[in-house]
């Protein structure tokens, strides 16, 4: 997988986010997928997406300031520092976010298989 496939994968990720689009998150991430928020908490891709869905977390804009794509072993990560106006339980921030995402290939296709968000 090239730098520019993982960085596009990435950003339709983000566009997905934003837009609230469930099915194309559903197709991008893996059914293992996790989401470790900067509080530490893992939330499972079936549990993130409904929280989108009802509308417990809205991301509202995602700007990507940098990133930069690594290998680890057989599977290529992604480093991301974004600026995430989101609102988050009822919270809403522009967070400073720092997002390393792991992918897989699944067949002819590269899907997300865990993202770790902290602050920067």
């Amino acid at each position: 997988m090239s730098d520019d496939s993982i960085g596009s994968l990435f950003e339709t990720m983000c566009q997905a986010m934003v837009a609230g689009d469930i099915a194309e998150l559903d197709s991008l991430l893996a059914e293992e997928f996790t989401l470790t928020h900067m509080t530490g908490y893992v939330q499972s891709k079936a549990e993130w997406l409904d929280a989108i869905e009802t509308g417990e977390m809205r991301y509202h804009r995602m700007e990507t300031a940098e990133a930069h794509s690594s290998p680890e072993g057989t599977a290529p990560g992604l480093t991301a520092r974004t600026l995430t106006d989101a609102t988050i339980w009822g919270s809403r921030a522009t967070w400073r976010l720092t997002l390393r995402s792991w992918f897989e290939p699944r067949g002819e296709e590269w899907i997300v298989t865990r993202t770790v968000a902290s602050t920067w």
